[in-house]
C-alpha cells in the first residue's frame, strides 16, 4: 500500500482545522447566549432614550394583565425586562458587548450565580407607576450624581376609573439631554478643549503674599469653565450649547381598582433631565372628581334617596345603578322608613385593593354601602285627604322616644321638600 506524506499532512491540517472552527463556533454561541438588542428591536448604538422608549413600548404590549393566559407574552415580558436591565446599565451593557450572557454571568451580574435579575413587574412600575425604586448603580466615574428635584402634578380621575381601573396616558412636556450632543453642548466631541486656564483640574489656586515669606493660598472654583475643566469651542447647533432641550413624553398611569383619592403615582426617572445629575421622579397626585350619586369615605360609598311619604309609611322596592352601571343596587323596605334612616349594603362599594394572592384567595373584597333616606312630603293636602289621613293614623303605632324625634327633625331640616328643579331619586 502507496502511502503519500503531502497527502496525509493535508488531511491532519483539514481535520485540525475543522475542530478549531467548531471550537470557536461553541465559544461564541455560549458566550452570545440571548440577543438582548433583537429582543428589545434596537440597534448596538442605540441611545439610553432609544432603549427605554423601546422598552415602554412592548412592556405594555406585552404585559400579562393585558394577555391573561398567554405564556408566550408572559415570557416575553420577563425577557424584556432583562434586556431593558442589561442594556440601560453602561458597566453591564459594556460587559455584554464584549463577552455576552456569559460575560455577565462570570460577573455575577444578572443571569449569573449573583444577585440575578430583578423583578421584572419592579422594573414595569418604574415606568407605570409604583413605589418601586429599581437600585441604579453609578458606573463609570463611581460618584453618583446628585438626584434632581421631583414634579408633582395633579391627575383628575372619576369614581368610575377608581372603581374599575384603568390605564390613563398623560402627555407632558419636560427638559431632556440633548440626542445630537449627548449633553455635551459640543457640536462635535473634538470641539470640546481643556480649560486653558485650570488646564482641566476645574480649580484655581490663587497666592497672595501677606508678607515677608507669608504666602496664603486660595483655591476657588474656576470661573473660566465653571468647574467642569473643560470648555466647548463649537456649540451644538441643535441645543445651543445648553446641553438640554424639550421632549414630548407620554406616561401610562397604571390606576388599580380601589386606589384611593389622593393618592401617588410615581414614575422614577421621568423628571427634566440635566447632564449634572440623575432626574427625579414625576410624580401624579390622583384627584377625584365629584360624582352625581355617590361619595365616597374611604372603602365605603354613600348615597342619598328621596322617597315619598307613602313609600315611608308602607315600604317600598326599587334599583339603583352602581358606580359602574352594570350592576343594579336593589332596595327594600317593608315597613316604616323614619326620615335619616341610613340603611347599610354589606360588600356593595368600593374594591378593597390587596396583593395578587391574597385577592385570588379571597375573591376580592369591597366595602360597604349607605343609603341615606330623605322623605318628599307633599306641599298641599286637600280637606277629603286630611280626613282620610286622620282615620288611617289614629290606628298606628306611634314611636315614643322624644330624643329620636329631636334628632330626626334635626337631620331631617329643610329636606323634606326638596324644589321641584333639584333632581333627586324617583325610581
Amino acid at each position: 500500500m502507496l502511502v503519500y506524506p503531502g497527502r496525509c499532512r493535508l488531511l491532519r491540517a483539514a481535520i485540525v482545522a475543522l475542530y478549531i472552527c467548531l471550537l470557536c463556533f461553541s465559544v461564541v454561541g455560549a458566550a452570545a447566549g440571548k440577543d438582548y438588542y433583537r429582543i428589545l428591536g434596537v440597534s448596538r448604538d442605540a441611545s439610553q432614550q432609544e432603549i427605554k422608549r423601546q422598552y415602554k413600548t412592548l412592556s405594555r404590549k406585552h404585559h400579562p394583565d393585558k394577555n391573561p393566559g398567554d405564556e408566550r407574552a408572559h415570557e416575553r415580558f420577563i425577557e424584556l425586562a432583562e434586556a431593558y436591565e442589561v442594556l440601560s446599565d453602561d458597566e453591564k451593557r459594556e460587559i455584554y458587548n464584549r463577552y455576552g450572557e456569559e460575560g455577565l454571568k462570570n460577573q455575577g451580574g444578572p443571569g449569573g450565580g449573583g444577585a440575578g435579575f430583578h423583578d421584572p413587574f419592579d422594573i414595569f412600575a418604574q415606568f407605570f407607576g409604583g413605589q418601586v425604586r429599581f437600585d441604579r448603580r453609578s458606573s463609570g466615574s463611581g460618584r453618583a450624581k446628585p438626584r434632581g428635584p421631583d414634579v408633582h402634578v395633579r391627575v383628575p380621575v372619576t369614581l368610575l376609573e377608581l372603581f374599575t381601573g384603568t390605564e390613563i396616558e398623560v402627555d407632558i412636556s419636560k427638559q431632556a439631554i440633548c440626542p445630537h450632543c449627548d449633553g455635551s453642548g459640543a457640536a462635535t466631541p473634538d470641539d470640546i478643549e481643556t480649560c486653558g486656564v485650570c488646564g482641566g483640574s476645574g480649580v484655581r489656586v490663587v497666592k497672595h503674599i501677606l508678607g515677608p515669606g507669608i504666602v496664603q493660598q486660595m483655591q476657588s472654583t474656576c470661573d473660566e469653565c465653571g468647574g467642569k475643566g473643560k470648555k466647548v469651542a463649537k456649540p451644538c447647533p441643535h441645543c445651543r450649547g445648553s446641553r438640554v432641550h424639550r421632549e414630548a413624553d407620554v406616561l401610562a398611569i397604571r390606576i388599580e381598582p380601589g386606589m384611593q383619592d389622593g393618592e401617588q403615582v410615581s414614575f422614577e426617572g421621568e423628571a427634566d433631565q440635566h447632564p449634572d445629575h440623575e432626574p427625579g421622579s414625576a410624580v401624579f397626585h390622583l384627584q377625584q372628581q365629584t360624582h352625581k350619586t355617590f361619595t365616597r369615605q374611604g372603602n365605603d360609598l354613600h348615597a342619598e334617596v328621596t322617597i315619598t311619604l307613602l313609600d315611608a309609611l308602607v315600604g317600598f322596592n326599587r334599583t339603583i345603578p352602581h358606580v359602574d352601571h352594570k350592576i343594579a343596587i336593589e332596595l327594600s323596605r317593608a315597613g316604616v322608613t323614619p326620615p335619616g334612616y341610613v340603611q347599610i349594603l354589606t360588600g356593595k362599594g368600593m374594591p378593597i385593593r390587596q396583593h395578587a394572592a391574597a385577592a385570588a384567595a379571597s375573591g376580592g373584597a369591597f366595602g360597604d354601602m349607605h343609603i341615606t333616606y330623605w322623605i318628599q312630603f307633599p306641599k298641599t293636602v286637600n280637606a277629603a285627604t286630611k280626613e282620610e289621613l286622620a282615620r288611617m293614623l289614629d290606628s298606628a303605632t306611634w314611636d315614643g322616644s322624644n330624643a329620636a324625634s329631636k334628632q330626626n327633625a334635626r337631620t331631617h331640616r329643610g329636606k323634606q321638600a326638596p324644589p321641584e328643579s333639584m333632581p333627586h331619586d324617583e325610581l
